[in-house]
């Protein structure tokens, strides 16, 4: 993936020396898994959450979806007056998410996904 297509404030997704083995070997499952948690654990910081997760992938999402129903019962309570606030919100709300894979060789594959 191009480096401007990481969502904002997304650092080099490998980590820090340490994970890897000495001699070169590819990483077995476990180190595997404590890379993806590695990279897993960086994103959390970054006020991502966990949507879904397996042995070598992780779906991560950040941002909360728009509750409609809520605003049309205050739109209707308020004479409609809540309507410009419901709509600037609709037009500046989004929910992120992406996909982080390990692959064999332990480097990190991220995948924006849709919205």
């Amino acid at each position: 993936m191009r480096r401007h297509d990481e969502p904002k404030g997304w650092g080099a997704l490998q980590p820090p020396p340490g994970y890897y083995s000495a001699d070169g070997r590819p990483p077995d499952a476990v180190q595997r898994g404590l890379i993806l948690d590695w990279a897993v654990n960086q994103r959390i910081a970054s006020g991502w959450r966990v949507e879904s997760r397996s042995e070598t992938q992780v779906v991560m999402v950040r941002g909360r979806p728009l509750n409609h129903a809520l605003h049309a019962i205050l739109m209707v309570f308020t004479c409609f007056l809540w309507g410009p606030v419901w709509l600037v919100l609709a037009v500046t709300n989004k929910v992120e998410r992406v996909s982080l894979t390990i692959d064999a060789q332990g480097r990190i594959v991220s995948v924006n996904g849709p919205g």
